[in-house]
């Protein structure tokens, strides 16, 4: 379930039908616009922190693009926002105690006593995703629009990924690639069997990454369905190294979601998780 920062409500009257995602970073964010009614992303935009002047709180860079791009300040039924980091980590809801949530995450990143843990919850198997959410981010986003809810990035990722597995026998993994770190995620008939993310440098770690992977899982790469997604392209170096120990490696099948938008299969891929109205 998503976390709610305080519950909003307004009558049919005023209703627009306009929802706005925010897909939230530390070097950047995108953010698309979507219409609810007819379920579609009408548009979308990425906003990289690079261009902009240094400085020590990213509140500032995200005050910056809230006066460069109007979309942000315009008035929408809905805004969710999705907290994009590699600190989080999957549970089973009957492993699950809210009281110790951190507890979860000291495994695979530092935490701290003073840090916030949230957690959202996956219907379908019921697992939870136990993460640390950007509270300064989203102490900005709620003087700018108010209410709001938040999810972290790869709960939404995961969730997609389970429903295309669903009624698939076989052990699908998929790569989602972000520009510093990548998910791998293996389900099989709407079950996770694996989470994990990795940072990388080049296409040798990927592919190093990629085949202790299925090394643990006992996945042959002879003869594993490896499906790519997020910033990548057949063109890629990383395609290539996949292409080069995967005999069946290709792009996930976007035709789904490219039914809700006017945007290439390339910027459905990379906006895999942005996309998911």
């Amino acid at each position: 379930m998503p976390l709610s920062i305080h519950p909003m409500s307004s009558s049919i009257t005023e209703k627009n039908y306009r929802k706005l995602i925010i897909r939230a970073g530390l070097e950047g964010f995108s953010f698309a616009v979507g219409d609810t009614l007819n379920e579609r992303i009408l548009s979308f935009e990425e906003v990289d922190f690079s261009a902009y002047t240094k400085t020590h709180k990213v509140e500032e860079h995200y005050w910056k693009a809230f006066l460069e791009y109007r979309e942000l300040t315009r008035m929408y039924d809905e805004v969710v926002v999705l907290h994009d980091n590699n600190l989080n980590t999957f549970v089973p809801s009957a492993l699950f105690d809210e009281a110790y949530a951190g507890s979860y995450l000291q495994y695979n990143t530092k935490v701290f006593e003073t840090d916030l843990f949230a957690f959202d919850t996956i219907e379908s198997p019921e697992i939870k995703n136990v993460y640390v959410p950007y509270v300064n981010i989203n102490n900005f986003l709620i003087d700018q629009f108010g209410p709001f809810e938040y999810r972290h990035s790869n709960t939404v990722l995961v969730s997609a990924l389970l429903n295309l597995s669903k009624n698939v026998e076989e052990k699908l993994v998929f790569v989602h690639f972000d520009e510093k770190c990548f998910e791998i995620v293996v389900v099989q008939n709407r079950k996770l069997l694996l989470f994990n993310s990795f940072e990388y440098q080049n296409a040798a770690d990927f592919i190093y990454y990629l085949l202790f992977t299925c090394e643990q899982l006992n996945l042959n790469p002879e003869n594993l369905k490896l499906q790519l997604l997020g910033k990548i392209t057949e063109e890629s170096e990383l395609f290539r190294m996949a292409y080069k120990y995967v005999r069946n490696v290709s792009l996930a099948d976007v035709s789904t979601l490219q039914r809700r938008n006017d945007f290439s299969i390339s910027q459905n891929l990379q906006h895999f998780i942005l996309f998911q109205l």
